[in-house]
Parts: C-alpha cells; structure tokens; sequence
C-alpha cells in the first residue's frame, strides 16, 4: 500500500516509537538489581524483555501492569537473579521519557493532520506518559479498549471504525512486529521507524516505506 496521496490521519506506536522505553526499561531494571549487587547487562536484558513480553502478551487478555510484573519475574529467573515478587513492580512507565525528536515533529505534524497513538498498554499507563507528550491527540487505542495486544488486528479494526474508514491514513511505528506485520495484512500504509536498523528477511512482510527516525518521518509526510 502506498502512501495516500492525501494523507489526514496519522497514527502512531507509542513505546519504542515516540518514547523511548528501551532504556526506560534498562535503568528501572539496573537500578532495582543494583539493591541486591546484582549487575545488568543491556544487551541481554532488551532481547529478553521483548520476547518474553510478547510471550505473555500472546495468552488471554491481562493488564499491561501485569504483563510488565511477570516479565520482570521471568528475566529475574532467566538471569538468576533472585528477585521477591513484591518488589515485581518496579518498571515504571511514568518516568520513560521521549525521544529528544518526539514533541517537535508531532507538533509540526499537527499543523496538517489528526493525529492518534495506537498502543500496548493501559489507559492509566498511557495517561501518565501522555504528560511527557503535550499535543491533544484526535483518536487514542489502547490494548485495555480492544482487550488485546498487538499484532493482533484489533487496535486496527477498533481505529478504522473511529475514523470511519481507511481513507488518508498512515501508521508510524517502530516494531515490525507489532505494528508493520498487521498493517501490511490489513492494507494499511504504515512508516516503520527503523530505529534499531534491523535488516529484513526476503520472506518478512515489507513497510510501505522505511525511515532511521521520526524526523525523517515527518519529512516523508512533507511536515519537516
């Protein structure tokens, strides 16, 4: 699917795509481990944290707070670190902050569109990053609404009823996982932020277009 030629919505991930939770999720856990000398390495921890998250994600619907307590317990038991599951809830959304590009480009991209968050996550969660972020979003979807997680194709279904169709509409996110896999599948034209600069497949589903960042998002949008 190519970009609309006349764009009005864009959506966009939240975690990993305008905040920046990888390493909101290293120092909450280096920080809770350092309490019992234990040592964290990031390059372990980030693989861990987001295969087992999708594992538990991909069971019957719970909270992302729950998803996030028993991630943590499984990479406390993976790492032999000896972890209490009272002290389970350490990982704390509220203090993830974004990336320094974030506010300045949805900003300029709000001058020409509506813009919406589709996302993993708990409406109170979501509520408390949303202070980090001040623009007043025109459609928010989250895994709490839809009672799942993506890539399932509900945050996608739940957006095009809201907007009343698919017409002008693109998705900005980072993982190709949650969110480029289910927009290539539901003919949604969707910008996959590369962040990571992963290399793809020949047999995984290709973005409708590919960018290193979200500056070169908006650049794409023409909102530079």
């Amino acid at each position: 699917m190519p970009i609309p030629k006349n764009v009005t919505f864009v959506t966009f991930d939240v975690y990993g795509t305008l905040i920046d939770w990888e390493t909101g999720i290293y120092e909450a856990f280096a920080k809770e481990a350092e309490r019992d000398g234990f040592e964290i390495d990031r390059a372990v921890l980030i693989p861990l944290f987001h295969e087992i998250s999708r594992e538990i994600e991909s069971g019957s619907y719970e909270l992302y707070a729950e998803v996030l307590r028993r991630t943590a317990m499984e990479i406390a038991k993976r790492i032999e670190w000896p972890l209490e599951p009272a002290r389970s809830g350490f990982l704390p959304v509220q203090r993830w902050k974004p990336f320094r590009e974030t506010n300045p480009q949805l900003q300029k991209l709000a001058k020409k569109y509506k813009l919406g968050l589709l996302s993993n996550i708990d409406d109170k969660l979501l509520g408390q990053t949303r202070r980090h972020i001040p623009i007043d979003f025109d459609l928010v979807v989250t895994a709490q609404q839809v009672r799942s997680y993506k890539p399932e194709p509900s945050h996608f279904t739940e957006c095009a009823r809201r907007m009343g169709g698919k017409r002008g509409w693109v998705h900005v996110a980072a993982s190709h996982y949650h969110d480029v896999v289910p927009c290539v599948k539901q003919r949604v034209p969707v910008i996959w932020v590369n962040r990571a600069r992963q290399t793809l497949e020949p047999s995984q589903k290709k973005p409708t277009a590919e960018v290193a960042n979200l500056r070169e998002a908006a650049k794409l949008l023409g909102a530079s």
